[in-house]
């Protein structure tokens, strides 16, 4: 019999991929909200993972061995503007989550983000102390902090992935390829560094850290540091699309009305060196991107 995962946020990108990608190995069953979501081979079911009571009664039912929770808030201006929301979203349900697969005995992953520092150093490890620059960051920190006390074996993941998107949510990389497949200008900024790693690389490092036993928090992200731009461009490459489309930008001077990171790059020595193996640098994954680009699941995937 296989082992079952469960994964919150079913319909977002990290979700379905992370169901195309296991369903051979795993029972998947995918809790959604509004949007519904059907994959061959996965169960789908709409619960409202704010109610402690609903979350109760879903995971006695499937019994998973493990609970993926992708969904939150990840709009960096809906969060300012409304921080009830974003606590609601990315702490409150993030903390119930957490009482319940404690209670259970279930294994929890819960996926944070690069976004929790004021991006004025670089590749900063676990241990650094979050100091957010806006309320998306904020909660997210703060999530990660309620978990942990709630599901002390919970495993948190730092990331910022990319991937193939679904037609109705696309991913950065595919607001890069398709723009410039459609020949349209785009700005990328070469002052905003992070360390991005495609989504497949992503879900297999994680899975590695689980078999592991891994617990507390962990930078899964690929081996580079790169600016927006450089990722562009190497992306570009990669699909022999037209650089000249790709104009360079800052982020510094910008009229933005929420302050965000420049530096948002973290080191993935403890999982690497946990894991056993390096996770790859970013070239390394955009051209395993490119060869996955026509397999049967990428377009599921994109039809979805």
């Amino acid at each position: 019999m296989k082992p079952k995962i469960v994964l919150t946020g079913g319909s977002g990108l990290l979700a379905v991929n992370w169901a195309v990608t296991v369903r051979e190995t795993y029972d998947v069953i995918l809790l959604l909200h509004e949007r519904e979501v059907a994959i061959a081979g996965v169960i789908s079911v709409k619960v409202d993972i704010g109610s402690y009571e609903a979350l109760i009664n879903v995971l006695s039912n499937y019994q998973p061995d493990v609970v993926i929770h992708t969904a939150g808030l990840t709009s960096v201006e809906v969060c300012e503007s409304n921080p009830t929301l974003a606590n609601q979203v990315n702490v409150e349900i993030s903390a119930n989550i957490a009482i319940v697969t404690h209670q259970l005995g279930i294994k929890m992953v819960h996926i944070s983000t690069d976004h929790l520092f004021d991006g004025t150093t670089s590749l900063l490890t676990e241990e650094t102390i979050p100091s957010p620059l806006n309320m998306y960051g904020y909660t997210k920190g703060l999530a990660e902090r309620k978990v942990l006390e709630r599901c002390p074996h919970a495993l948190v993941v730092r990331t910022n992935f990319y991937g193939w998107g679904t037609s109705y949510r696309k991913s950065f990389s595919d607001m890069i390829i398709f723009s410039l497949r459609q020949k349209k200008q785009i700005t990328l900024y070469s002052d905003v560094y992070y360390s991005p790693i495609y989504v497949s690389v992503l879900i297999s490092s994680i899975h590695a850290l689980i078999d592991k036993g891994a617990a507390g928090i962990f930078n899964v992200v690929s081996d580079s540091r790169i600016s927006k731009y450089e990722f562009g461009m190497l992306l570009a490459n990669e699909f022999s699309l037209d650089t000249t489309f790709i104009t360079e930008g800052a982020l510094a001077p910008s009229n933005n009305v929420v302050k965000r990171p420049l530096d948002m790059s973290l080191s993935n020595i403890k999982a690497t060196e946990f894991i056993g193996r390096q996770i790859g640098l970013v070239q390394d994954h955009i051209r395993l991107m490119k060869t996955q680009e026509y397999d049967s699941s990428t377009i599921e995937i994109q039809h979805l």
